[in-house]
């Protein structure tokens, strides 16, 4: 009896065969050539998420263009992944990121992008909405060139670059800023007014 139970305690649990979870691939159309593209590579770098891989074409246009892009990527992403077999060619998640300015066909793009299953990331009425809350709360509702002349007392010379190190330590504030308004707007039943950032 003894030595069945010094066997047992001595014995080590079995290794468990190595698992890798795949990366989640997500594509993301920017409406901005610099700011929206600087910002998520600089926030993909910060947080080391090996299970994402993100991928930004280099396409642009107003918010109808950037849906209009995105659909063609995922269909041609199915496709492919379809023709090799490997589902991890295409897209777990696709996001569209524009802001509102003024658009002509902006709740167009707004109608095809959640008809076509993608996520948004609005800002209104500009990016600089949500860069500005990384350094305070909101300073209510702004022209778009407001915003940058505010922003850039926070970052000075800016001029639609980012550098991602300049804005990380405000990230968890701007978050919070940008649900608050977002709540604030729904209540009144004006969801995504300005200023509101879904970024």
């Amino acid at each position: 009896m003894m030595a069945s139970q010094r066997r047992n305690r001595d014995r080590r649990p079995a290794r468990r065969s190595a698992a890798r979870n795949p990366k989640r691939r997500l594509l993301v159309v920017c409406e901005g050539k610099r700011t929206e593209p600087d910002y998520i590579r600089g926030y993909e770098r910060h947080v080391r998420n090996t299970t994402v891989k993100i991928q930004i074409p280099d396409d642009r246009g107003e918010p109808k263009k950037v849906v209009e892009i995105a659909k063609e990527m995922k269909r041609t992403a199915e496709a492919e992944a379809k023709r090799q077999g490997d589902s991890y060619l295409d897209f777990d998640e696709v996001w569209c990121v524009f802001d509102r300015d003024d658009h002509d066909r902006f709740y167009d793009a707004c109608t095809m992008a959640r008809d076509n299953g993608f996520e948004l990331a609005v800002s209104n009425p500009c990016v600089e909405l949500w860069l500005l809350l990384h350094f305070r709360e909101s300073p209510g509702p702004q022209h778009r060139d407001d915003l940058s002349r505010m922003l850039r007392r926070y970052l000075p010379g800016y001029d639609k670059r980012i550098d991602f190190d300049e804005v990380v330590d405000g990230v968890k504030n701007a978050a919070n800023r940008a649900r608050r308004l977002d709540a604030d707007a729904s209540e009144m039943g004006e969801s995504g007014r300005n200023p509101t950032t879904g970024f």
